[in-house]
């Protein structure tokens, strides 16, 4: 005895999120952003980069470990170094354009705000615990380290205020 055939249907009907159709490849051409790094804030975000990772190569080559402060500094600098290029990649690769879901003006504001508040304590530690040493050669990377850790402050206080124009400029629409 057959058992009755199923009518088979050839067009399947899904219902694909949002999030999934924006990670499609329907286009083959990458995008890149050349012109990002000629506005103010991608100029900021190549000397947050350069000058943070200033800040910690200067204290990791040294006996840091001795004072227990530079483990804050160097959380501060290696975190936001590391979370600066992935943000930077973000942003010349255009990944923002491909999930629309994530609000990116609130989410870079919440970033440099969070930057410059966390950098300024680590800037402050770090000047606050260089103190010259007999027979070292710590004191010099640290004060290097310490005045670089003021420029990338700077610098991310600026980008908190791009990022809050930004801001702004886009909850108002």
């Amino acid at each position: 005895m057959e058992e009755p055939q199923r009518v088979r249907s050839h067009t399947v009907t899904t219902t694909a999120s949002s999030f999934a159709e924006n990670f499609s490849t329907s286009s083959s051409s990458f995008a890149y952003d050349r012109e990002f790094l000629r506005t103010l804030p991608g100029l900021l975000i190549v000397a947050e980069i350069v000058l943070g990772l200033l800040v910690w190569t200067l204290i990791a080559g040294t006996e840091y470990f001795r004072v227990p402060a530079f483990g804050w500094v160097m959380f501060v600098a290696v975190f936001y170094w590391v979370l600066t290029v992935f943000f930077l990649i973000i942003y010349i690769t255009m990944t923002y354009t491909r999930i629309p879901q994530v609000p990116w003006t609130t989410v870079g504001l919440c970033f440099n705000g969070s930057a410059f508040i966390l950098y300024l304590s680590a800037a402050v530690v770090d000047a606050s615990s260089v103190y010259p040493e007999r027979d070292s050669h710590n004191f010099n990377s640290w004060a290097a380290s310490s005045f670089f850790a003021f420029l990338v402050t700077i610098c991310y206080a600026g980008n908190t205020y791009f990022s809050f124009i930004a801001w702004r400029s886009r909850t108002i629409q």
